[in-house]
């Protein structure tokens, strides 16, 4: 079985970070579950004191990996964004939004971060 894949941490310090065994038991899986989901690139961690984490703003108030972040990561890797910079777009304040996009994500203007991604893609 492969490493569990993880980043850089280019995040801010305040950003919350879930420990891995804590997005197992949100997600009500394995914690093997989600190592494969890091390897299938759904979700992205990063190392921060020793400790992978991944953000609580992936998560919806359900406990959910929210509903467009999977298909957001897909269309940033496939637009040639390496994890770090998916993470540093996805967190950057953006006042015509307004929020940061992972804020977006969690609203009305989820569709509108998406659209932006794919259009950085090209």
């Amino acid at each position: 079985m492969s490493a569990i894949p993880y980043c850089d941490d280019v995040l801010d310090p305040s950003v919350s970070l879930l420990q891995l065994v804590d997005v197992a038991k949100s997600l009500g899986v394995p914690v093997t579950r989600v190592q494969q989901l890091l390897r299938d690139e759904q979700l992205i961690a990063v190392r921060r004191n020793g400790v992978l984490g991944v953000p609580e703003l992936f998560f919806g108030e359900d406990g959910q990996t929210l509903k467009w972040l999977p298909g957001l990561i897909a269309v940033l890797h496939d637009g040639g964004f390496r994890d770090e910079e998916i993470l540093l777009w996805l967190f950057r304040e953006d006042d015509s939004l307004p929020g940061t996009p992972v804020q977006a994500l969690h609203g009305d203007l989820a569709r509108e971060a998406i659209r932006r991604a794919q259009a950085m893609g090209f």
